[in-house]
């Protein structure tokens, strides 16, 4: 929750120029590989069944967002651990595998 003008201690908080939602140029790159993700689950449904899931109750691009935001999640937790990606056994959502 941002400070308000009325809230004590609001002339100290810093003001930084970047928003909530991140690097434009990295979201961007995840949207447009969870969008190549979509187009071959729909050539390959039982590869991606997660996927054709919400396809069949929502449209491309919100199914895509909801990968793209997974995608960032699982990378962000394999930058924090500093660990390798491993995918589980039963998690079949065709999530990207990062390797460092």
């Amino acid at each position: 929750m941002a400070p308000t003008a009325c809230d004590p201690g609001y002339e100290d908080t810093p003001r930084l120029g970047s928003s909530k939602q991140g690097d434009r140029y990295l979201r961007r790159l995840l949207i447009v590989g969870a969008l190549s993700v979509v187009k071959s689950a729909r050539a390959r449904p039982d590869k991606y069944p997660w996927i054709m899931t919400l396809l069949g109750r929502r449209p491309a691009k919100v199914v895509a967002v909801a990968l793209a935001n997974k995608m960032a999640r699982i990378a962000w937790a394999v930058l924090a651990k500093g660990e390798t990606y491993r995918a589980s056994a039963h998690t079949t959502s065709g999530a990207v595998a990062v390797s460092t």
